[in-house]
């Protein structure tokens, strides 16, 4: 913090004091900033629209999946380019509630995808519950998963 005020302080003395100097090489940097700046939130925006291509379904089924992990994820890379890498929470909601159930603690479970799932593929796996409210049962509740994150090659 500190040492982010002395630089500011010293270029601004630098911008007063030699403007002829200071100014073309202050408008380059601010230029060369404002590129990775775009880049970065192009970027960004482009892993944020192919996220929303996946198609996610979390569905409890006991019949289907061991006892410890009753929790069946579907997903579907409905993408052009492969998914590298995937992290997300669930969600679990009474019908028609907006309230979350799930509690989120430090000890609630981790979820992760399948490494590289290529494009047009899918991928199912069994995963453990989270941890849920008191008085709440998993057979009455949807669940769904949430705030993504992720990776794509290319």
């Amino acid at each position: 913090m500190i040492f982010g005020a002395v630089l500011l302080l010293t270029w601004l003395v630098l911008l007063l004091r030699y403007p002829s100097r200071a100014l073309p090489v202050s408008l380059a940097a601010a230029l060369g900033l404002g590129i990775v700046a775009a880049f970065v939130v192009w970027e960004d925006s482009r892993d944020e629209q192919r996220l929303e291509r996946l198609q996610m379904r979390v569905d409890y089924a006991p019949q289907q999946c061991p006892a410890g992990r009753p929790l069946l994820v579907l997903i579907d890379n409905g993408n052009s380019v492969a998914l590298t890498e995937l992290r997300w929470k669930i969600a679990a909601y009474a019908p028609g509630d907006t309230v979350n159930l799930a509690e989120d603690t430090y000890t609630a479970p981790r979820y992760r995808g399948p490494g590289e799932l290529l494009p047009g593929s899918q991928w199912q796996d069994c995963l453990p519950l989270p941890t849920l409210r008191q008085g709440y049962r998993p057979q009455t509740l949807e669940f769904r998963a949430e705030r993504l994150q992720g990776a794509f090659s290319g």
